[in-house]
């Protein structure tokens, strides 16, 4: 590096120079922060990227943080000695901003984990609340550089700020380009009479300069982004995009110097123009589905909400609103911030914080969103509105990735590997074939192939397409998790799908009971130990029974695959199948059923004749011209030849499978080589659906939450599961159709570079015409899809 810059921030050194460490630094901070690297084994930040700190701030502006109503407010989550929050820091622009902020724990000790989400500029830390203050870390965050902005006034409830330089930048272009292209059009129609000799040198000139924003600072990101790709070994699209506009201004430059024509340069700013134009556009369409799936997002279920009069009903999670009292059961999310009343708990905060063990609560407490209540059912009243942006944080923690999709590559990444090489290749062959005939055409040609073939279309392609279908998809309340689900989707060959809960539906279903008459006690025992529990048939059983009085449950444990086991008033409750309550199952007795024992005493059981979703036998006739079907169950055999009669012929169907067989069957079908598809409830196939290539849970009616699956459906599309799959398998198709489009327009342009013969009207017209029409050919088509598989697009008025 200049020993005119700083080593660290790289900034000129105007003042007295301080060297340390053989390393020359503009001031102290500078050096401080360095010294601070050394100590704590951080070198390799600047290997990174050269100088890639900033100049920390002097003196603490952060007094307010010890304030601890203030930093309640800012709090993400405060529970215990673990306190999380997100902070906004503007100054992260590279891999080693990602790199030191993701180290932090390695500075200070009491800091448990920090998560940079570098589209929003945030880092979210987890820290030792007893050892730690929240100023503290900020202090530090500002001593190395990266001070955070706060803003007390909008705190809880701040937005996405718009990413103001690439409007700047994109205005720029848009000024030069227009420009440039009213200055080119004597030179397009060769007007004669109006390009006089004195006064064609001064719109050359003029184009010349009105080029150099546009190249220079407008495209800059596009060079700043191949450079670190070369860093780093890899060959994505930038290379090539960098490659071009750089060859572009070289060649257009030495054009107008010695007078052999007027360039490329309305070209290159066109094609400026055009790139930013559709990053802008991409960047406000994915802040729009973020929106979208931010507050109607990922849970299309429902919370059950407590009224007046102490019924229940069920009601969409987004519309929880401050005040409402909410009926939270086993092993179902807290929705929103909350204060428990008249019940103990005992919450799972693994979601947020990663550690298992559960924590203790009593009345009057306060709970956190994205906790998980273990055991009886709670009531609790809501402090503030739910926070969808906070819980799809949770879907995304690290924690819940799942392993396939760390070495999984995008259609975008497999073709970026195999462009730039090809593009590379063509140049060179064509700069072979013409410096044995003609040295100044083979120049022209090797600079028009980098020119023509610039892969702007490429880039944008899977973008747009993918952007689309996600679009389409969350208006038919089909969350996907991300856009590479799409693509996984695309390749499933073997669908398995869970019986109860997922192809059975748990409103309706035909219940009869065998056994003793149960008294109002017992039946008020009965129904409160049902009300902890989410299973679907402890909600259809629940609903089955006639209205009666909640009792408080004191013990309350629910074995999954088993029953329910519960204390009441000091007598003991068991729910379940036949051997959990240690009945010996009849052989005559094959359908669903569950067996009630009250302190040791058999009672009876409730036989279910499942009711099946409608749509059923059509959807597996759908599906099994394209899939190989299973079907997963947790019962007995008993409804096999119903299902045999409903299914199509050759479905597999295995019964009495607890979820770790579920996890095992889903795993040995991998081993084949199989891409998997699972769709289940989300309670007893959590396992099942994180080994999938891709889990689906169907919600319907219960707050239950599967971090680790892919997609959450609403029950009430089972029916477009068909449908949405061979949307997913179109996208790609629509992604390899404008792939093709694109070449075509390649093929094209690199005819007129090959043959020597490329014009500035000619690329002036392929290069934008092609990023245009590939943007339109994307949309339109995929929304052809969707309405060919009869998927509305628009939002139902």
């Amino acid at each position: 590096m200049d020993t005119n810059n700083c080593f660290h921030c790289g900034l000129d050194i105007v003042k007295d120079e301080i060297i340390f460490e053989a390393r020359h630094f503009c001031c102290n901070g500078c050096k401080t922060v360095y010294a601070i690297f050394s100590e704590n084994g951080l070198m390799s930040y600047y290997d990174f990227e050269n100088a890639p700190g900033a100049t920390p701030s002097g003196g603490s502006k952060y007094n307010f943080l010890e304030n601890e109503q203030i930093v309640e407010k800012l709090l993400d989550f405060n529970e215990g000695d673990t306190q999380i929050i997100s902070l906004q820091i503007p100054h992260i622009h590279c891999s080693s901003c990602i790199w030191i902020l993701e180290n932090l724990n390695r500075l200070q000790k009491d800091i448990v984990s920090s998560q940079v989400d570098f589209h929003q500029k945030k880092v979210r830390i987890t820290y030792n609340s007893s050892s730690v203050s929240l100023k503290e870390i900020v202090d530090l965050l500002c001593a190395i550089g990266y001070e955070p902005y706060i803003s007390l006034d909008d705190y809880g409830t701040q937005k996405i700020k718009t990413n103001r330089s690439l409007t700047y930048k994109l205005g720029v272009a848009f000024f030069c380009f227009g420009n440039i292209m009213l200055l080119s059009f004597p030179e397009y129609f060769e007007v004669n009479e109006f390009w006089l000799d004195q006064y064609k040198n001064f719109f050359r000139g003029l184009i010349f300069l009105l080029a150099l924003p546009s190249f220079f600072y407008s495209a800059s990101g596009y060079y700043v982004a191949a450079w670190k790709s070369i860093r780093a070994k890899m060959l994505n699209i930038e290379i090539p995009i960098a490659l071009g506009i750089v060859v572009m201004f070289v060649r257009s430059s030495i054009d107008m110097l010695f007078n052999y024509g007027s360039g490329f340069f309305d070209s290159l700013t066109g094609l400026v123009f055009f790139m930013l134009l559709g990053k802008m556009f991409q960047i406000k369409t994915y802040s729009f589905l973020s929106f979208e799936r931010d507050y109607k997002s990922y849970f299309p279920v429902a919370v059950t909400r407590l009224k007046t009069d102490g019924l229940e009903e069920s009601v969409p999670i987004y519309e929880i609103q401050k005040g409402d009292r909410l009926l939270i059961r086993n092993q179902e999310l807290i929705p929103a911030d909350s204060i428990l009343i008249a019940s103990n708990a005992s919450i799972d905060y693994s979601f947020v914080t990663g550690e298992a063990i559960p924590v203790s609560k009593k009345s009057g407490d306060k709970l956190f969103a994205g906790g998980k209540q273990l055991g009886n059912a709670i009531e609790m009243e809501v402090l503030q509105p739910v926070s969808q942006s906070y819980l799809t944080q949770l879907w995304s923690n690290e924690i819940f990735e799942k392993k396939t999709s760390a070495n999984y590559k995008s259609i975008t990444d497999t073709i970026s590997r195999y462009f730039t090489p090809a593009l590379l290749l063509i140049a060179f062959s064509g700069l072979g074939y013409w410096i044995l005939i003609d040295i100044n055409i083979a120049f022209n040609v090797f600079t028009a192939v980098l020119i023509v073939a610039c892969p702007c279309a490429l880039a944008l392609t899977a973008p747009f397409t993918l952007g689309n279908i996600l679009r389409i998809l969350g208006r038919q309340k089909c969350y996907l998790k991300n856009a590479c689900v799409i693509e996984q989707l695309a390749k499933v060959d073997t669908i398995v799908f869970d019986k109860t809960g997922t192809i059975t539906t748990s409103s309706r279903s035909n219940i009869t009971y065998e056994g003793k008459t149960f008294s109002a006690s017992e039946n008020e025992m009965v129904k409160s130990t049902l009300s902890g529990s989410n299973h679907p048939l402890s909600r259809m059983l629940y609903d089955f029974l006639p209205e009666a009085e909640r009792l408080r449950v004191a013990f309350f444990a629910e074995i999954s695959g088993k029953g329910i086991e519960a204390k009441i008033n000091g007598d003991s409750i068991s729910i379940g199948s036949a051997d959990f309550i240690g009945k010996p199952l009849r052989k005559d007795s094959l359908k669903t059923s569950v067996h009630i024992d009250i302190n040791g005493n058999y009672f009876g059981h409730f036989t279910f004749n499942n009711e099946y979703r409608n749509g059923l036998r059509e959807l597996f006739a759908e599906l099994k011209k394209n899939y190989e079907l299973k079907l997963l169950s947790g019962d007995n055999d008993g409804e096999r030849p119903l299902l045999q009669k409903m299914l199509p012929a050759g479905t597999q169907m295995v019964f009495n499978q607890m979820p770790e067989q579920k996890l095992q069957f889903i795993e040995n079908l991998q081993k084949q080589g199989k891409n998997v598809l699972m769709i289940g409830d989300g309670l007893n196939d959590a396992g099942a659906l994180a080994q999938s290539n891709v889990g689906i849970s169907l919600a319907e009616n219960v707050n239950v939450f599967s971090p680790a699956c892919d997609a959450i459906l609403d029950a009430g599309e089972f029916r477009k599961i068909n449908s949405f799959l061979q949307l997913s398998k179109n996208a790609m198709l629509v992604i390899k159709m404008s792939f093709g489009l694109s070449l075509l327009y390649n093929v094209v342009g690199l005819s007129f570079a090959l043959s020597g013969n490329l014009q500035p009207l000619v690329a002036a017209i392929i290069m934008p015409l092609s990023t245009v029409s590939i943007v339109s050919f994307v949309t339109i088509m995929s929304n052809f899809y969707a309405r060919k598989l009869k998927i509305q697009t628009k939002s139902e008025a």
